[in-house]
Parts: C-alpha cells; sequence; structure tokens
C-alpha cells in the first residue's frame, strides 16, 4: 500500500479556523474525535491506529477543540452543525465522496452527516456512539454539571470524580486510563472546557427514522461498561441500520482487533 507523506494545514468556514491533517492514499475516509479529545490527544491514547487502513485520512479539530478557533454560540457545537462544519471542510478541501467515521462526538457527527448528505457518504465508521434519545437526558445534566464545577471549583474536581468511576470494561485492567483522562482534561483552559461541555449539552442523534433511512454501509465499533457510550445506542444503530455490523468489545483482546475491522471494512467497500 503506497502512502503519501502527511500534510496539515488550517482551513476557515464562516467564524472558524480548523486544524486538520491528510494521510495516506486510497479513498477519502473523514474521521472526528470525541468530545474533550484532539488529534493529539487521540494519538496519545493508543486506541487508533490507522497504520493498515487503505484509505486517504483526513483527520482535523472539531469546533473548540485542539488547535481550532472556540466560538461562542452553543448551537454550533451541536451534532447536526458539526456535521456540518464537517461537510463544510470537505467542500474547502475537494472533497466530494467520502466514508465519515469518528468516535463519540465524532460517531454522532458522522450519522448527521448521513442524513444531511446521503449522496457525499460513502460509508459510516460508527465508534463508541454515545448517549442518544431517552438516555441523552442524564448525559446533559452530567455535562451542565461539570460545566458549573469548572467555573465554580476549577477542572481538579472534575478529574476526582471521574476517578472514582470505573473505566469502560476493555479498561479494566489499566492502570494508566485515569491518569490518561486526567491529563488530557489538564491539558484544556478551563473556559474552553466549559464551552464544549455546554455545546454538548445542545445535541442528540438524528431521530430513528433518518437514521433508518441511511442506506450505505456502516461498521460499528461499541464497548461495554460505559454508561456515556452504552451498549443499547450501538444495538439500536444496528437495528435500525439497513446495512450495519456491530462488533462490541469487552476485553482489551477485543479492543486491539478495532484497526483490523475498520481497515477490512474499508478495503470491502470497493467489492460492493
Amino acid at each position: 500500500m503506497s502512502r503519501e507523506e502527511p500534510h496539515a494545514g488550517t482551513t476557515t468556514i464562516g467564524d472558524a479556523t480548523f486544524a486538520h491533517e491528510v494521510t495516506g492514499s486510497g479513498r477519502d475516509l473523514i474521521w472526528g474525535h470525541g468530545l474533550t479529545q484532539s488529534r493529539r490527544l487521540e494519538d496519545a491514547s493508543g486506541v487508533f491506529d490507522w497504520s493498515g487502513v487503505d484509505a486517504r485520512l483526513l483527520r482535523y479539530d472539531a469546533r473548540g477543540h485542539g488547535d481550532t478557533t472556540t466560538t461562542p454560540d452553543l448551537a454550533a457545537y451541536s451534532w447536526a452543525a458539526l456535521a456540518a462544519d464537517q461537510l463544510a471542510l470537505a467542500d474547502a478541501l475537494g472533497i466530494d465522496r467520502f466514508v465519515s467515521g469518528g468516535a463519540s462526538m465524532g460517531c454522532a457527527t458522522a450519522l448527521h452527516a448521513a442524513v444531511t448528505a446521503p449522496e457525499r457518504v460513502d460509508a459510516l465508521v460508527l465508534v463508541i456512539p454515545p448517549t442518544g434519545w431517552e438516555t441523552r437526558a442524564a448525559q446533559v445534566d452530567t455535562y451542565l454539571a461539570g460545566t458549573g464545577t469548572i467555573d465554580a471549583k476549577g477542572v481538579e474536581v472534575v478529574i476526582a470524580a471521574r476517578a472514582e468511576i470505573a473505566p469502560p470494561d476493555p479498561f479494566a485492567d489499566d492502570a494508566d486510563y485515569h491518569r490518561r483522562q486526567a491529563e488530557g482534561l489538564r491539558s484544556w483552559d478551563p473556559a474552553r472546557l466549559a464551552q464544549v461541555f455546554r455545546g454538548a449539552a445542545t445535541a442528540d442523534l438524528p431521530d430513528r427514522d433518518a437514521i433508518a433511512a441511511i442506506t450505505c454501509p456502516a461498521l460499528i465499533l461499541a464497548w461495554t461498561g460505559d454508561p456515556g457510550h452504552p451498549a443499547s445506542t450501538a444495538e439500536e444503530l444496528d437495528r435500525l441500520l439497513p446495512d450495519a455490523a456491530l462488533h462490541l468489545a469487552s476485553t482489551a483482546a477485543d479492543l486491539a482487533g478495532w484497526p483490523a475491522l475498520v481497515a477490512a471494512f474499508v478495503a470491502g467497500l470497493d467489492a460492493r
């Protein structure tokens, strides 16, 4: 598999300037990270290994994250608005059709992109789908409580509270899990962190009928033991999407198999 030299840059869309990078060659795949993540923090986590995926991979820092601009309008952080950002970035970079993928917030962004522009999204890679629909309200309450805590007491109180929560099942024996989570949150400016939490409180998945109308193939990768990314959301997406394959990870070994699943899924698209 040939690999192009990576290149990075920034693109201004409306009121935000997006930091992004492109690596590899092949069909276009646009990847969105999770809430409070960034390209750098994802790389530090070590969960995603893209070396075996035969694709021209565009990764970018979402609005308010990493090296991309923070903007004041909370509605601009809804998942539907983040999907509009993704589609506009694809336009700006000359990408017509693509595979849309992402983790958590990035997964929700991909779903909204497929609903908004089905003629442009060839396939979906949906990783750790977040709370949605009936389970969303409780998560919104968590975000707003976290925002209030950051404003009043600082991020260390949030970090301490998260350290009391058991990690997702694949990380049960990972002694560094909470340390990595804490370091990630400490890397944020508190005001920026509070803003993205407030913005996340405006977000939800597309309604079920809209998801059921998505006809492109979808790979769903979820883990167990995480109320913020409940297996029930992944199972409902698997039920709703007409052409979906679901893999649940409950162990570190299961999780280690995800890059190979993504590589095989992307490689198999040409045979469809």
